[in-house]
């Protein structure tokens, strides 16, 4: 004879515990989205802000130094 109650638990507690690793899962994969998605705004703010600090430094005889990402002196004159 088949003993339901005990298969009714074991059923329960295996549902459960799927339920669970699902939800861990979900909130993992949200988690990780959210992060990227604040790396990309977060980038794409510094870009529009060196676009404008470069755009205000091509004005007059300064530079824009590429490698530290600002507005250097004077361009040096070319060496022949």
């Amino acid at each position: 004879m088949v003993d339901w109650p005990n298969n009714l638990g074991g059923v329960l507690v295996l549902a459960a515990i799927t339920w669970v690793a699902v939800e861990i899962r979900e909130d993992g994969a949200r988690s990780i989205k959210d992060a990227i998605e604040r790396q990309n705004n977060d980038a794409a703010s510094q870009s529009d802000a060196d676009r404008s600090d470069y755009g205000r430094c091509l004005d007059g005889d300064r530079v824009w130094d590429f490698g530290a990402r600002k507005c250097r002196g004077a361009a040096q004159g070319r060496r022949d």
